[in-house]
């Protein structure tokens, strides 16, 4: 990779990259600034990390980064940039302090790596003051458009099926009926996914709700016929109702079932990120420094059949990633 410098459209040189991280956090977090900083560092460029996401744009909460900085931190969850929620930043008034403090920082270019509603933020900002910005796709819900996973979602996934296989030794002893909530509020890929690889008997999703009553089919399916337990996941959702909406519905309906809940929060967000995060999260790190050496700007880097993409921040977030009626049955095949 040969080192170059790119012109923006005001007509200086991209010298200072800033990254933040934004949203809820996700594993592989810290591999992503890793992989960004070093990167830039290598192509002759400085690095700024923002604390605390948008809220530390506008509050400058700004420190040089260098390489000993991002040492040591690939193997961590969580993200030491740290992450919080800025409901100012979502105002005009917001996103003018925050542009300001990146003028007074003199840093050229933005990484934001975040889930929609960070890129969401982080497209308003661009388009606001024609910005470069590059997003990382970093949310354990898989739910943005145009990438095949996101950062985190692997590392969820595995931890959400270690907690199902742990639950299904009691549930086996005890003939339960366990509902497991799992995140995923508008989208069913933790849930879905989830109920494959731990062997679970369905999958109550948002996607889904909206078109059947899934718990209605499975009890006129009498889909505990054959069993001594089983095990549903429940996405979060308000659509589902969750884990303990769909419990009392079936203490209701079917009484004579011997129903438990467990809701795994936010279990599901912690843990040193699978070796599939970490490559995952320095490849999209690598591509985004890439990217804006390029000349690209307010684009999601993306993953489409194990190579990079752009996608353009409006359908990376706008658009809706759908559920592969495939997975969906696959699931009702071998649960039965």
């Amino acid at each position: 990779m040969h080192k170059i410098t790119f012109k923006t459209s005001m007509g200086t040189s991209i010298h200072c990259i800033g990254i933040l991280t934004s949203g809820g956090d996700s594993p592989g977090m810290n591999a992503a600034i890793r992989a960004v900083t070093r990167s830039a560092i290598y192509n002759d460029m400085s690095v700024k990390g923002i604390y605390r996401g948008f809220k530390g744009l506008i509050t400058d909460e700004i420190e040089k980064l260098q390489t000993q900085h991002v040492s040591n931190i690939i193997q961590r969850g969580g993200t030491i940039l740290k992450t919080a929620r800025c409901e100012e930043f979502k105002t005009p008034e917001g996103r003018k302090q925050a542009y300001h403090t990146l003028c007074k920082e003199k840093i050229d270019a933005l990484v934001v790596i975040g889930g929609d509603g960070s890129l969401s933020g982080a497209r308003l900002l661009a388009q606001d003051y024609d910005y470069p910005i590059v997003g990382l796709p970093a949310t354990i819900d898989n739910d943005l458009f145009g990438t095949d996973v996101t950062i985190g979602y692997d590392t969820a996934l595995n931890t959400i099926m270690e907690c199902v296989d742990k639950i299904r030794d009691t549930a086996s002893s005890h003939e339960r009926l366990f509902f497991i909530e799992v995140m995923g509020r508008e989208a069913g890929f933790l849930a879905l996914n989830g109920a494959i690889a731990s062997g679970s008997e369905a999958a109550i999703i948002p996607e889904i709700s909206l078109q059947k009553d899934q718990l209605g089919e499975m009890i006129e399916f009498g889909f505990r016929t054959s069993k001594n337990s089983s095990i549903v996941l429940v996405a979060e959702s308000e659509i589902t109702g969750g884990a303990i909406g769909v419990a009392e519905r079936v203490k209701k309906e079917s009484p004579q079932f011997d129903v438990r809940v467990s809701i795994l929060g936010h279990l599901q967000r912690g843990g040193s990120p699978t070796a599939q995060d970490r490559i995952l999260a320095t490849r999209m790190g690598l591509a985004a420094i890439d990217a804006l050496l390029d000349g690209q700007r307010n684009i999601m880097i993306g993953i489409d059949d194990e190579n990079i993409v752009h996608v353009p921040f409006s359908k990376a977030t706008k658009k809706v990633k759908s559920i592969d009626p495939d997975l969906l049955n696959t699931l009702w095949i071998v649960s039965k």
